[in-house]
């Protein structure tokens, strides 16, 4: 995932701790934050994954096209019915099995904070195997997504590993 421009505001943090749960105050009363080693308000730690919102090619999101949004439930969201999938699953593991996201990691260089304007690169990271018990060979892969503010620091390292699997998971 790769987005041009991520706003980060107040706002935006403020919602995205209530939708994961956390009431800590840092994360949205100005007051208590200027008490706080930070010194102001702060991003949750897995805020950087809210930029997909900002990036309209990502995966996990509807697609925009000329017959309108998809996915909003006026239009087919782009899922086949069982009868229309490919033969082989999803993932790209060939041979019929799947891919899944098996882990996320981040690296906080500096604390992300209303204000920021970020940008993101992402590149391939390591590339690695693992012969599984039910499924045959495991094919794990990174994804490394580097965001950096307006003055080119680097401020978040976002580490993305998928696995694929051969062929689907044998269910003796």
């Amino acid at each position: 995932m790769a987005v041009e421009k991520f706003p980060v505001e107040a706002s935006h943090i403020m919602m995205f701790a209530r939708s994961i749960g956390d009431g800590n105050p840092i994360y949205y009363d100005d007051e208590y934050a200027k008490s706080t080693e930070p010194g102001g308000v702060i991003a949750p730690p897995t805020f950087a994954q809210a930029s997909a919102q900002f990036d309209p090619n990502h995966g996990l999101r509807p697609k925009i096209d000329g017959d309108g949004w998809h996915g909003s439930g006026g239009a087919p969201s782009g899922a086949k019915p069982r009868g229309e999938r490919k033969a082989g699953g999803g993932g790209g593991g060939g041979g019929g099995g799947g891919g899944l996201h098996a882990e996320q990691r981040f690296i906080y260089h500096r604390h992300m904070k209303p204000g920021d304007i970020l940008s993101s690169t992402s590149k391939p990271g390591k590339t690695w195997e693992k012969q599984g018990r039910r499924s045959g060979k495991l094919v794990f892969s990174e994804s490394v997504t580097e965001y950096r503010d307006s003055n080119g620091e680097l401020v978040v390292t976002a580490t993305s590993v998928g696995v694929r699997t051969e062929r689907p998971v044998d269910q003796g």
